[in-house]
């Protein structure tokens, strides 16, 4: 498995398999498939209330004998709920998981909210069924909250995860020990050029998370638009004799942007794990650079009463 070295020395796989929106009942095949067929990097989360069964399919991985826990990489995050319990919220992921340390631990929105009890994550709204934002809790706070996770051997990397530019500007301002990456999302239709390049000037690791933009599952959720029907796309992958979300992920890997996308269907994480079979031509990079629509498909506001990004 290819690797992308982080600020702090250690490796990162440049492939995950992203957890969010996998159904309890598929995540034990899911997650023994994959490390059958080479992953290494699992991208779980507390919000997405699975962590048990993630840690029940990892150590049952590890007590066949499948793999070696120093082989795996393991990210979870802090929900916005949990924003002044960091520490606690860690320890809370680690028992789920099983594990003794996290490889890296992000902060999953740059938000704070209501806190509903440690690890329940809940995204509580008020009285006009608006989410209920946490003003008392800076993200700087939050941030020094993660370093302690660091400090006390807890986690091993830690980073942001949804934060635009400025406030990725102004967590390197008051990092003791720099985020070694940012996770968000991007894609052909939402390539984010500025906020990957600024990432990367300062050595902060840009990782897409909806790497292939939902694909039918956020046109379905959010009303998104697909990027895996464009015909430039379609047209490079008949060009390269790969599947278009081949192509879509590439393109984030040749730009130095690791990717987590998301299945439970062995055929489909074989073929993700093949982009690292090929390269895309300079021009056909190019290309794909032209056709972004600076569209974000992953709309939380639908469900929170109140557009985050305005």
């Amino acid at each position: 498995m290819s690797t992308i070295t982080l600020n702090n020395g250690f490796e990162m796989p440049v492939i995950g398999l992203g957890l969010w929106r996998l159904e309890k009942e598929e995540l034990r095949s899911a997650i023994l498939n994959a490390i059958k067929l080479g992953y290494r990097h699992f991208d779980a989360a507390a919000h997405y209330k699975t962590e048990i069964d993630v840690g029940n399919a990892i150590a049952e991985a590890i007590q066949s004998g499948l793999v070696k826990r120093e082989e795996l990489f393991i990210t979870s995050k802090v929900w916005n709920s949990d924003h002044g319990h960091v520490v606690e919220a860690c320890k809370s992921s680690l028992k789920k998981l099983q594990l003794d340390y996290l490889d890296l631990y992000l902060v999953h929105y740059p938000l704070a909210t209501k806190h509903s009890g440690v690890g329940t994550t809940a995204s509580l709204l008020d009285e006009n069924k608006v989410l209920d934002i946490d003003v008392t809790v800076s993200l700087e706070t939050t941030w020094h909250d993660m370093e302690k996770t660091v400090d006390l051997g807890l986690v091993r990397s830690i980073g942001l995860s949804n934060y635009e530019l400025f406030l990725t500007r102004d967590c390197l301002s008051y990092a003791k020990i720099k985020p070694q990456v940012s996770q968000f999302e991007t894609h052909p239709y939402f390539q984010r050029e500025s906020l990957v390049r600024f990432c990367k000037k300062h050595g902060v690791i840009p990782m897409a998370h909806t790497p292939l933009g939902g694909a039918t599952a956020n046109v379905k959720a959010f009303g998104s638009i697909s990027p895996l029907e464009d015909p430039v796309l379609i047209g490079l992958a008949k060009k390269y004799q790969k599947s278009v979300a081949q192509i879509a992920l590439r393109w984030n890997l040749e730009r130095g942007t690791p990717v987590i996308p998301k299945s439970s269907k062995v055929e489909r994480l074989k073929e993700n794990l093949e982009i690292l079979n090929f390269k895309l031509e300079k021009e056909d990079i190019e290309l794909i650079n032209t056709i972004d629509k600076k569209f974000r498909t992953t709309l939380p506001s639908l469900s929170w009463g109140v557009d985050v990004y305005a």
